[in-house]
């Protein structure tokens, strides 16, 4: 227990007595200081006891006095010891009813108690506090690396983590997701500061934040050895941490920092074996494949599963970072759920090998879909720290090659469409209309139609509107000429002209498609 007041008074030895203050006697002591300076304040750090006789001070001048008291309460000094026999023969009327004003306690000091002995009393117990807090620190550090070890691992360590502090204790993953929480009520209290995490996950690692609220306060650490965080702690409680409490945490972070690099690095080793995976099933190799990936991904090649492949949005803008947070949004996303996926990183791009209908495919969707609303409420376009994706249909071993260059058209689209992700069969049940909004569609329909369009700005016709209307009407005259308003006989007349304008015959079936194309490229460019 810290030193208060209190303690001070029930000490046999000091013989103290209150004359102000008594309901403040609880107030902790961080040290005992002598002062005799008619202004100390400049000298103080709050928290202390100040010792005095009165030698500067017109002790019985209450105006002196109240200003006096008043500005050692406002710099944080937590008791006043005055000396009586020195001085005064007795504390004056002046100071105690300051003091009381104030609720500033204040102990008479008797002669035969010197200030010496009031200040090796404060230095001794603040030791021995000190003492017990270190002691109990190294304590919950055996007790938080047992933990550690055991078979539960992060689970029991945070239990035990929550009872040393007399809080909670929560572990979130790279995603910001909530892995684990002690006690189980906890869990929804953490899942509610995934936004301050995500916030701290921002900050280069280690970093650490303070959130409260009405419930409690929150500390916040990162955890990792690098620049990114690989995940975070939250430590919840009444009040802020102690000295024990805090050893205790700052042991938890070093043992999850621990747990989650090793972690990291069989990750990698994973993540190796799965390129080698990858590369057989695309090379056809597929019972090779089946035996080299064994039980770590035997499972997912069993299932139809789906490829997915992410690129930054703007070409030429590697950031591996906006890469890294989709992976751990895939990755957290299936290990909740007890999902085995494949992910390959490479260069400025991302392959991951999901299983159909998953946690890991909605996931992705979600980060996809989190992206176009950013978009859309900020209403700018893609920025250089974004991302495209594509998915391929379902599939199995032999079609990894086949899935492979779907999920590539299927980005590709998503780039042309300034979409964030598209699906393989989006584009197969969707219109071909949205594919022709690329810059190089647009100039050949440019280019097709201009001979066309320059012979109607003399004056002389609707060529352009007549062929629309014609080819809609897949060459019945009478329709088209209806639609239009003119005599068949007019329309005819035109469509001769369009062929001598440009050159070629209406009768061959791929100049009519090339020319409707560029009409619908035109009009989706108006």
């Amino acid at each position: 227990m810290p030193l208060t007041l209190a303690s001070l008074v029930q000490h046999s030895a000091l013989k103290l007595s209150v004359r102000a203050g008594e309901s403040r006697l609880d107030t902790p002591v961080r040290w005992a200081h002598v002062s005799e300076l008619a202004d100390p304040v400049p000298y103080m750090e709050g928290g202390e006891l100040l010792l005095v006789t009165a030698m500067k001070l017109d002790a019985e001048d209450p105006q002196e006095m109240g200003r006096y008291v008043r500005r050692l309460a406002a710099a944080g000094v937590v008791g006043i010891g005055f000396a009586v026999g020195v001085n005064y023969e007795e504390v004056p009327e002046a100071l105690v009813e300051a003091a009381r004003t104030e609720d500033m306690p204040l102990l008479e000091v008797p002669r035969r108690t010197p200030f010496l002995a009031i200040s090796k009393a404060v230095s001794a117990a603040l030791a021995a506090d000190q003492y017990r807090a270190v002691t109990a620190g190294f304590e919950a550090q055996r007790e938080l690396t047992r933990a550690a070890l055991s078979a539960d691992g992060p689970a029991e360590l945070l239990a035990k983590l929550a009872a040393h502090v007399h809080g909670w204790a929560a572990l979130y993953d790279t995603s910001g997701a909530v892995v684990a929480a002690a006690p189980d009520w906890a869990a929804r209290r953490a899942a509610r500061l995934t936004p301050d995490v995500g916030r701290l996950r921002e900050r280069p690692a280690p970093a650490s934040a303070v959130v409260g609220g009405s419930e409690d306060r929150v500390e916040l650490q990162s955890l990792g050895t690098g620049r990114r965080a690989r995940g975070a702690l939250a430590v919840g409680t009444a009040a802020p941490l102690g000295t024990a409490e805090r050893y205790a945490v700052h042991s938890a972070v070093a043992l999850l920092t621990l747990t989650t690099e090793r972690s990291r690095s069989l990750h990698d080793a994973e993540s190796r074996l799965g390129a080698a995976v990858l590369r057989m099933l695309l090379a056809g190799e597929a019972d090779h494949a089946r035996a080299v990936a064994g039980d770590l991904y035997g499972a997912l090649l069993e299932t139809p599963f789906r490829l997915i492949t992410a690129e930054p949005a703007l070409a030429g803008t590697a950031r591996p970072e906006a890469l890294a947070r989709l992976a751990d949004a895939v990755e957290s996303a299936a290990a909740r759920t007890g999902e085995t996926l494949l992910v390959v990183p490479e260069p400025g791009r991302l392959v991951v090998l999901v299983a159909d209908g998953g946690a890991a495919v909605r996931a992705c969707a979600d980060h996809a879909e989190a992206l176009e609303a950013r978009r859309a409420r900020d209403a700018t376009g893609a920025g250089p720290d974004e991302l495209v994706v594509g998915l391929s249909a379902p599939a199995g071993p032999a079609g990894v090659a086949a899935a492979l260059k779907q999920a590539d058209q299927a980005l590709a689209v998503a780039r042309r469409r300034g979409r964030a992700m598209v699906e393989h069969e989006d584009m197969a049940a969707g219109s071909v209309l949205p594919l022709l909004a690329d810059d190089a569609v647009r100039a050949f329909a440019e280019g097709t139609l201009r001979a066309l369009r320059e012979h109607d700005a003399t004056g002389r016709g609707d060529l352009v509107d007549s062929l629309h209307a014609w080819l809609s009407r897949h060459g019945q005259w009478d329709a088209a000429a209806a639609d239009l308003g003119v005599h068949r006989h007019t329309l005819r007349y035109r469509m001769k002209r369009v062929e001598e304008i440009l050159g070629r015959s209406l009768d061959d079936p791929d100049v009519r498609m090339e020319l409707w194309l560029a009409l619908k490229a035109s009009s989706a460019a108006s």
